[in-house]
């Protein structure tokens, strides 16, 4: 398990999960603003309350799901399923982080704190109806990625492109199926429904699922590159070369899912996979050098 010397209070609130919510900076990195030291402030203080909101989440999700994870294999570790951090201390904290999260949030602009708002409100749905929901369980991921995008756009008053809103979007869901298999699989070696939503799938239809969203990801994207408004925005024709290490990264991530069987975490296969750290590494410099 992630983090095993450290405080099960801080395992609760899983900062090892943060890593998603850098997606508040893309609309200031397509923007070429990255050195803007204003924007960038105001977007560092949007990623710490959106964190901040995001770990009270997890820790209403586990108060939820306590009973579901005491017979996880895995999940039964977790601090509350295990016994190691009090339901009342749970309580206090996601309440504690959501208040500085709110505060955080207003100190930028109010249009950040309803976006934090919306996000808090779509991941309680999320935890106590919509999960248990085929299909909605897979939008709910892939919305609150938006809503990531939606805080950094509304930090630096920057406009989000139909190109960014489109491959987050289909990026997201992507990554969502994959976790989604897993629990499948879960559900066909011990017979146990971890997720309730796992009625509505088969592996047969995941399996297409991924290949139709990874095959629209890489044309979406590859659009993108060569689209003349990218092009006239960015400066640069030679931005599809950036699609090598999308193709590259997304061959990566099936080859784990379905080789492997380990789509159950993305978080913890980017922190591991030495091979998907240097593809998406390349990609990001391939993109500095070209555009700034």
């Amino acid at each position: 398990m992630l983090f095993k010397k450290v405080s099960p209070v801080i395992i609760l609130a899983r900062p090892h999960h943060w890593i998603k919510n850098l997606f508040v900076f893309l609309p200031l990195f397509f923007a070429l603003k990255l050195t803007n030291t204003d924007l960038l402030i105001q977007t560092g203080i949007s990623f710490i309350a959106f964190s901040l909101a995001a770990s009270a989440i997890y820790i209403i999700n586990d108060l939820r799901d306590i009973d579901y994870d005491k017979q996880h294999p895995l999940k039964k570790d977790r601090p509350l399923a295990s016994g190691e951090v009090k339901r009342s201390t749970a309580v206090i904290l996601s309440i504690t982080l959501i208040i500085i999260s709110f505060l955080l949030s207003y100190t930028v602009n109010t249009q950040l704190l309803l976006v934090v708002i919306a996000y808090f409100a779509l991941n309680i749905a999320y935890s106590f109806k919509l999960k248990n929901i085929a299909i909605l369980d897979l939008l709910c991921i892939s919305f609150g990625f938006i809503l990531r995008l939606m805080a950094g756009s509304a930090a630096t008053d920057i406009a989000l492109s139909k190109w960014i809103l489109l491959m987050t979007f289909l990026l997201s869901l992507f990554l969502a199926l994959g976790k989604r298999r897993d629990d499948l699989f879960y559900y066909m070696n011990s017979g146990e429904k971890y997720r309730a939503s796992i009625d509505g799938y088969t592996l047969e239809f995941v399996n297409i699922a991924m290949t139709i969203i990874a095959s629209v990801t890489i044309v979406a994207y590859t659009m993108y590159t060569i689209s003349d408004e990218i092009i006239q925005q960015l400066g640069d024709e030679k931005l599809f070369i950036t699609v090598i290490w999308v193709i590259v990264g997304i061959l990566r991530y099936f080859q784990l899912v379905f080789v492997k069987n380990q789509g159950g975490s993305p978080t913890k296969i980017l922190y591991k996979d030495r091979f998907l750290q240097i593809v998406m590494t390349l990609w990001i410099l391939t993109f500095v050098v070209l555009i700034y």
